[in-house]
């Protein structure tokens, strides 16, 4: 009894708390996406892809150069600065011209960096939002299952009551009572490790929303609905984030292999330098050109140029086998989902009921002394066993839905405005 007790206590919560604010999918999705730091590293990450695509678009920084040349070291003249006419302090500037073209890729490059890091938010984002739902299912599920379980508890006890006063009564067996007992045990224990399951499943759901996973659950979503077409996949899946972010790693490697093709016409530097000499000497002012001479372009230049296209092409392929794979894997999961959605409602059509009706059946002829203990135990298990594994169906669905659901990532804040204007739409049955 005691056991019954503390699992019923573990289920008070969501239970109890009627009045008090109920946990929604969407809400627990929102509370994941504000407290994920990972979201925040990669917003730091495109901040600072953007101000190095800034700084790739400026000149070097010219170099200033300080010198003296042609100073004696030995004689009468030794180093003076002033003595001999050759001697000269120098003082300079040079500046090396990179092309606009490159320095425009070299911008474009980081600019890419930026709308990579972007897709892989999107990745996050919905990778986030997907764990999350898989959370509150669990906690959902494992908490359905618990009530069934203590709801046959609840019916046990009476067959204990009623094995009880037949024995007394010289219309049963010892035996009858000691199975009831016997039954009231399994189920106690099946109750225990639900309660488990329930403490384990809002351990895992508070990863992503903390201490409001001991919040009472609101009533499940819609899962009969996804927001992908099967029909149009490889179109839907093109925009799949880690996609995105393929494409995104491709066109950085085109446009590094734009920049080595720009790389094999030189950049030019100039330097300007003032000379002072000795008071009795003129003073004078060199204007000097560097030119790199790429005198082994086939193999430096060329090489460069091939391998950065080799590997845009690497980058490209990898992208189409990406989305193929995806779309092979998703289909699939359409496929089992749609199967598990057919299955559960024939466990609520049929199954289900039928195993009902068995027990009430069972039930009334033990009552009428038609039947005995055992033809009722042994009903009451198998409608515990087809309402369990209607249950357990119906999480395995869940969780296919919420896969396949949010591949893409939900826009919670502009979901939750239009449910408030429009209470017909899919989502406002999933968080009521």
């Amino acid at each position: 009894m005691k056991l019954v007790i503390a699992v019923v206590a573990a289920l008070l919560p969501p239970i109890a708390s009627s009045h008090a604010a109920t946990l929604t999918l969407a809400e627990a999705q929102r509370l994941a996406a504000e407290r994920s730091r990972q979201l925040v590293a990669q917003d730091s990450a495109v901040s600072a892809s953007r101000e190095m695509a800034v700084a790739a678009g400026q000149l070097p920084d010219p170099a200033l150069k300080l010198g003296i040349n042609n100073l004696p070291v030995d004689g009468p003249d030794r180093y003076s600065i002033t003595s001999d006419f050759m001697t000269m302090r120098q003082i300079g500037v040079m500046q090396e011209f990179t092309r606009g073209e490159k320095r425009q890729l070299r911008t474009e490059r980081f600019e890419r960096e930026a709308e990579r890091t972007l897709a892989e938010k999107s990745a996050t984002l919905a990778t986030i939002q997907r764990d999350t739902a898989l959370a509150w299912l669990d906690r959902y599920y494992a908490e359905a299952m618990a009530a069934v379980v203590s709801e046959q508890i609840k019916e046990a006890r009476l067959e204990i009551e009623a094995a009880e006063s037949a024995y007394r009564g010289g219309r049963g067996s010892q035996a009858d009572v000691f199975a009831a007992r016997s039954a009231v045990t399994m189920l106690e224990d099946r109750a225990s490790e639900f309660g488990r399951r329930i403490r384990t499943a809002r351990t895992a759901l508070g990863r992503w929303v903390g201490v409001t996973a001991e919040a009472p659950l609101a009533g499940k979503p819609d899962t009969d609905t996804i927001r992908l077409d099967p029909r149009a996949l490889d179109t839907q899946l093109a925009h799949h984030p880690q996609i995105a972010a393929l494409a995104r790693q491709s066109e950085i490697a085109a446009t590094e292999a734009r920049l080595a093709q720009a790389n094999k016409k030189p950049d030019w530097s100039v330097e300007m330098m003032y000379s002072q000499r000795g008071s009795a000497f003129s003073n004078m002012v060199s204007v000097n050109v560097a030119i790199p001479l790429q005198w082994d372009q086939k193999n430096r230049q060329d090489r460069e140029l091939a391998a950065k296209l080799a590997m845009a092409d690497q980058a490209e392929a990898q992208r189409e086998e990406a989305l193929r794979a995806h779309i092979g894997e998703v289909r699939a999961q359409i496929q089992e989902w749609e199967n598990g959605r057919e299955r559960r409602a024939r466990y609520e059509r049929e199954l289900v009921p039928l195993a009902r009706a068995r027990t009430q059946a069972a039930l009334a002829a033990y009552r009428g002394g038609k039947a005995n203990l055992a033809d009722v135990l042994a009903a009451r298990r198998n409608e515990i066993e087809a309402r369990m594994q209607a249950l357990q169906l119906e999480a395995e669905t869940a969780r296919l839905w919420a896969q396949v659901n949010f591949l893409l990532p939900v826009d919670i804040s502009a979901r939750r405005a239009r449910d408030a204007e429009n209470g017909a739409t899919n989502f406002a049955r999933e968080i009521r």
